[in-house]
């Protein structure tokens, strides 16, 4: 046993805190005790008369022991907490990582579509360029509506130049996400709620992308024309598995007032299952309102 784990040394720190107003703090003698004295005595850290059967004491004498031995070992002290830190910032305090409780490298990353730059040299530009950046470094009052597209092959192609979106000279447009990005851009779209601006979706028109739209937060559902949505959605993209979704969004719809802009989309979906995915947009987009997630 080389070091202490997560688990150990947060049962250590909790420790410490109450030693600030107690001699001694008893634990009891579980897997996790087991280990911390499995571990100073491989280190020659001997608890003593603080360990009994059912339970160790810890007082601020073995906790400095411990903390000594660490800080030969050039492990983190104990009022070190590791969780929620990368790799790196876990560097500065010695050289243990502790991967389970590290921001992994693309928790707070976002994949953002902006106007293109000058071109680097020897890559040809376009009129947009993707950027992999953490969303903290995002400054939302600089966008006037944040724009997330689903499908990552859509979100490459997507472009704001559309009427949907005429309104809004400063789009900040962004991936939705999978399991590489989603963490950052749920971050990202719950500090934008707090903007109070305008938050819209662009993605399949089917019960999943409904759903999708509405955990988001968002406040419009980017769409071709209800009418051209009636000639070209179809069965074949309504799969049988997004029957999950259909009770919760269901329910949605009975919140909706009668004369709500969705409820012809809702028709398609729900009554007459027949969806269109993104990739097949053949229309210009218009914004429909949405109501809050039932």
């Amino acid at each position: 046993m080389t070091t202490l784990s997560e688990a150990e040394r947060e049962l250590l720190r909790d420790a410490a805190g109450k030693l600030r107003l107690a001699a001694h703090v008893d634990k009891p003698n579980g897997p996790v005790v087991k280990r911390i004295v499995a571990w100073c005595e491989a280190w020659d850290i001997e608890p003593g008369a603080r360990l009994t059967r059912t339970r160790l004491r810890l007082d601020c004498e073995l906790l400095e022991a411990i903390d000594a031995e660490l800080e030969v070992q050039g492990q983190p002290p104990l009022a070190a907490d590791l969780s929620g830190l990368t790799t790196a910032q876990q560097a500065e305090y010695g050289y243990w990582e502790a991967k389970s409780v590290r921001e992994a490298p693309r928790e707070s990353r976002v994949l953002v579509s902006l106007p293109a730059r000058a071109p680097w040299p020897g890559i040809a530009g376009g009129e947009r360029e993707c950027r992999d950046i953490d969303w903290r470094a995002i400054t939302p009052a600089a966008f006037d509506v944040l724009v997330q597209v689903e499908n990552l092959d859509s979100f490459y192609a997507f472009t704001p130049e559309n009427p949907a979106l005429s309104a809004y000279p400063r789009p900040l447009v962004v991936y939705r996400g999978d399991r590489h990005y989603g963490g950052g851009f749920a971050r990202l779209a719950e500090a934008w709620a707090a903007t109070g601006r305008p938050h819209a979706c662009v993605g399949d028109f089917d019960l999943k992308g409904l759903d999708i739209a509405l955990g988001s937060g968002a406040t419009h559902w980017l769409l071709p024309p209800l009418d051209w949505l009636q000639q070209h959605a179809t069965a074949l993209h309504l799969p049988a598995k997004q029957a999950r979704y259909r009770d919760r969004l269901l329910r949605y719809r009975d919140t909706l007032p009668g004369e709500h802009p969705l409820r012809g989309h809702l028709a398609l979906l729900l009554d007459e299952q027949r969806g269109l995915l993104q990739q097949w947009f053949a229309a210009s987009l218009v914004g429909v309102a949405l109501g809050k997630a039932a």
